[in-house]
């Protein structure tokens, strides 16, 4: 790790079309050493990205070319999710 990086994870909820979680999944752990993607709850399509901090810029900017492709929406985080 190189000096002054940040250690931390930042966690961004999404809810999105079922069909398009394996795709985002895809196209967010394709940036290797950027985040990876869990799905939190299948039936309501609520996923969760855990993001290198250092990262956090490219992955909202990854996000926002999305949006013409996947319809997504940033949610609270689920209160069964601690």
């Amino acid at each position: 790790m190189s000096p002054g990086a940040r250690t931390e994870i930042v966690e961004i909820y999404l809810e999105l079309p079922p069909a398009d979680i394996a795709f985002v999944k895809f196209i967010l752990e394709s940036y290797e050493g950027v985040g990876v993607m869990r799905t939190i709850d299948r039936a309501k399509a609520v996923v969760v990205l855990m993001i290198a901090a250092d990262f956090l810029d490219d992955a909202r900017a990854l996000l926002a070319s999305l949006r013409s492709e996947v319809a997504w929406r940033e949610v609270a985080r689920p209160e069964d999710q601690g």
